[in-house]
């Protein structure tokens, strides 16, 4: 579904946004610009062919709820939402576009809660963070069905190779330095 991109730009601002726009790469994250802003970034996205996958909870005046998610998909289009909300991942699956789950690790009792929650909502990939739990991705695929994304504390090129070489599909990395990994 993402094209084998192994590396997902998480776009933060205008200049960062230039340079996804310039690479080759297929999908983006729009995260912590302002609401008023979306329109005219996902239309310059589509405009360059570019996939538009929104980070509904990074978004300064948009609501990360159920009603924020129908607004993406119905006014702006975008291709996907990450979301830390299970309600958001089922619009998705409604409306048919990409529903990312995101969970932080902290220790095994946010692991199991955060897969509990996973499970019901069937995400198309879930997105782990921190990228430095590398070693969790195995018993994660063994109790999810859906592919996986890394993210949050990439530091190395070797490290996102060893969260690939873990079993994630994909790294999301706002470090445009690791964009044309």
């Amino acid at each position: 579904m993402l094209h084998n991109q192994r590396v997902i730009p998480a776009i933060s601002n205008h200049q960062e946004l230039r340079a996804f726009l310039a690479t080759d790469l297929t999908y983006g994250i729009l995260m912590n610009f302002q609401l008023a802003q979306l329109p005219e970034l996902v239309l310059e996205m589509k405009n360059q062919l570019k996939k538009v996958l929104i980070h509904s909870e990074l978004i300064k005046g948009l609501s990360p709820d159920e009603y924020g998610a129908i607004y993406l998909i119905q006014a702006l289009k975008v291709d996907g939402i990450i979301s830390s909300k299970p309600k958001v991942i089922e619009i998705c699956k409604k409306r048919k576009v990409i529903g990312i789950l995101r969970f932080f690790l902290k220790d095994s009792i946010s692991l199991e809660q955060s897969l509990e929650v996973a499970i019901k909502a069937e995400p198309d990939y879930l997105e782990v963070l921190p990228a430095l739990s590398t070693d969790i991705i195995p018993e994660i695929k063994s109790r999810m069905h859906c592919d996986i994304l890394m993210g949050g504390l990439i530091r190395t090129k070797e490290h996102i190779k060893a969260c690939l070489n873990a079993g994630a599909v994909a790294v999301t990395t706002s470090n445009p330095k690791f964009w044309n990994f």
